[in-house]
């Protein structure tokens, strides 16, 4: 028995679409540094928002760091918040047009840092918005600088030797942290970092989009992601940093459902 292997070129002599850029992308090139995970996060956002049918029903919040450039390439309605105020601008968003989907897309030294307290206080009031969560386990637009999610002994610009514990105290896990909390619906972790960890990440995504639809309250799905650059590492190194180092720590999957 024979199998037949179809070519790239006959792939497109026929027609058949293998793979489309979602409408909810913009056609700008991206600007995030090579390997880095946002741009994948950027598409499994904006797919799912797409797949279900509510773009013109979408409205994203974005505050400071690598997190402000969706501006450039979400295709729905955005409005951007002070550094760490995406959950309190949410809310209001949320109150003025309760029918409306509303998602926050914040980075690690925004949400677990500057942000605590909106985080913390829109979590507990059951708010009913999606929380997308990217965490490097650095700040990464500002130089490097070591955020609440730096692992111990990781170094940054401003913890050169390592994070200290005694000193700096311990790496933050936001979401666990969260979960414990009667108005967050889900909470998961989850990676785009390999082809399996996309297709689990799309999954969770849609799983918070669903649940704000059912009014069942904050959803948050936190995202490992790397930081190439501020890793100072190739790609292909701080993919392999991840896995070893940051997966442990922050382990994949559901916290709470």
């Amino acid at each position: 028995m024979t199998t037949s292997v179809i070519t790239p070129e006959e792939i497109i002599k026929k027609g058949t679409v293998v793979f489309k850029k979602t409408e909810l992308m913009t056609n700008n090139t991206l600007s995030y540094c090579p390997g880095c995970g946002h741009g994948v996060a950027h598409r499994l956002v904006m797919e799912v928002i797409e797949e279900m049918g509510i773009g013109e029903e979408t409205i994203g919040v974005a505050p400071v760091g690598c997190s402000v450039l969706a501006y450039d390439f979400m295709n729905v309605d955005m409005q951007q918040a002070a550094h760490g105020r995406a959950p309190a601008v949410a809310t209001g968003i949320k109150r003025v047009y309760p029918e409306k989907y509303v998602f926050t897309y914040q980075g690690d030294g925004d949400l677990a840092a500057i942000g605590t307290s909106e985080t913390i206080h829109a979590c507990n009031r059951g708010e009913n918005i999606v929380i997308i969560f990217i965490n490097n386990g650095i700040y990464g637009m500002t130089g490097g600088q070591m955020a609440p999610t730096t692992l111990a002994g990781m170094k940054s610009s401003t913890s050169p030797y390592g994070r200290s514990i005694p000193t700096m105290g311990y790496p933050i896990k936001m979401t666990e942290l969260v979960a414990h909390l009667p108005g967050v619906a889900y909470a998961t972790r989850q990676a785009v970092h390999e082809a399996k960890y996309v297709r689990k990440a799309k999954k969770a995504i849609q799983k918070a989009f669903e649940n704000q639809r059912d009014l069942k309250g904050t959803s948050i799905v936190e995202i490992v992601s790397n930081c190439n650059s501020g890793w100072k590492m190739t790609p292909v190194d701080a993919n392999k940093w991840l896995e070893e180092n940051m997966l442990p720590y922050f382990p994949l999957g559901d916290i709470k459902k």
